[in-house]
């Protein structure tokens, strides 16, 4: 059974903070293994003085949808502040830092580079570092295991909160090693201290380690999710739908000019190890195509071990821009930049696809991970 940090902080590391104002960093994903969550458990422990809450997408409850601005406000529980790090700020002001002495994070990270969590967490340890705050980062599990890695590592002409730092699309560390990480490569030198998971192993995915799965957003609702994310997030940057606003999101991958069957066979003739295209048609009930009969495939996991998510969703990207070279589009925003761009963290995909050789992209990646994975060696807190 693995423990989390947040169960193993409350049983005994809190004794470092006794006395202290804390604030935490959290939202519906903050739950013990009893499904308790850490604002109730902060809030009724007597050794710990919770003065506020931070919020992070999606809310501190987890009711506001993906890009969507969380407003400032008072928690009906607790009566407590909450401050939002996904609206008017990204990073904590000073004032937002007044009443607390220590931060605490504790959030389910999905294993892959687009989820901002990561990047809340890279501007609390600024804010930390500037105004002479400590944090400490409770552990939990990468849901997608702590073995493998996918992509390349973002470019600096294409930062953005879906990638704001150099690692790659399935970094494969925890939201711990990722802290220490960011301090000593990135210089995000805060006061930092992690309290480590008990009993979790570098080859477990999340439905290995007996916890209970709490969607960190509306759209990652399985494990399975999170184990595509990393290959079909890309459709974002296009006019395809990536299957929101449908029962499965991330895995029914179409478009109102697709033909299911056909784009099945061609994906599967090209044998992507791991993966098999089965032809859907959806209606997604909000965002790209609401409201329209989308034609598609849906993505299954035939075997997650040899499955490599970023060329099972960049081929698909490839094979639909090429059954459909009228039809398809990478979005632009009104700046004449491309969303694919930032999720990429390279313009090389892009023309790579439009060409047919997006291979070369996952070999180049090859090589940069070769550089990342010497580097987070020295950060890695499970062996």
């Amino acid at each position: 059974m693995v423990r989390l940090g947040l169960d193993i902080f409350l049983e005994k590391g809190y004794k470092r903070v006794e006395g202290q104002r804390i604030g935490l960093v959290t939202n519906m994903t903050g739950v013990n293994e009893k499904l308790q969550p850490s604002i109730d458990l902060f809030t009724e422990h007597p050794a710990i003085h919770l003065t506020a809450l931070y919020a992070p997408e999606h809310g501190i409850r987890g009711d506001a949808k993906e890009g969507q601005e969380v407003s400032s406000s008072i928690d009906a529980k607790t009566g407590l502040p909450v401050y939002s790090l996904y609206g008017e700020t990204r990073k904590p002001s000073q004032e937002m830092l007044a009443d607390v002495d220590v931060l605490v994070f504790d959030l389910q990270d999905i294993g892959s580079r687009y989820y901002t969590y990561i990047y809340t967490m890279a501007y609390v340890m600024e804010a930390c570092m500037e105004y002479g705050k400590k944090l400490i980062v409770l552990d939990r599990p990468n849901p997608v295991s702590g073995l493998n890695m996918e992509g390349n590592l973002v470019e600096p002409d294409v930062r953005s909160f879906v990638g704001l730092l150099p690692i790659p699309n399935r970094h494969g560390m925890t939201i711990g090693e990722l802290a220490w990480l960011f301090k000593k490569e990135f210089a995000y030198a805060c006061d930092l201290s992690i309290v480590p998971m008990e009993g979790w192993k570098r080859r477990m995915y999340f439905d290995d380690t007996n916890l209970f799965w709490i969607p960190p957003s509306p759209n990652v609702p399985v494990v399975d999710t999170a184990i595509l994310y990393p290959g079909t997030c890309l459709l974002e940057g296009t006019n395809v739908s990536e299957g929101r606003g449908t029962a499965k999101p991330f895995e029914w991958i179409g478009a109102p000019f697709i033909e299911g069957q056909k784009l099945a066979k061609v994906y599967n003739d090209k044998k992507i190890p791991g993966v098999l295209a089965r032809p859907v048609s959806f209606v997604p009930t909000y965002q790209k195509h609401e409201g329209e009969i989308c034609g598609g495939v849906q993505l299954h996991i035939e075997n997650r071990h040899t499955l490599h998510a970023l060329r099972a969703g960049v081929t698909l990207v490839e094979t639909i821009a090429a059954l459909y070279p009228n039809q398809f589009q990478f979005i632009e925003n009104e700046n004449g930049k491309y969303f694919f761009d930032l999720l990429a963290g390279t313009k090389r995909l892009r023309k790579y696809i439009l060409a047919g050789e997006a291979e070369k992209y996952i070999e180049e990646g090859q090589q940069e991970l070769g550089k990342f994975k010497k580097t987070r060696k020295k950060y890695l807190l499970y062996r």
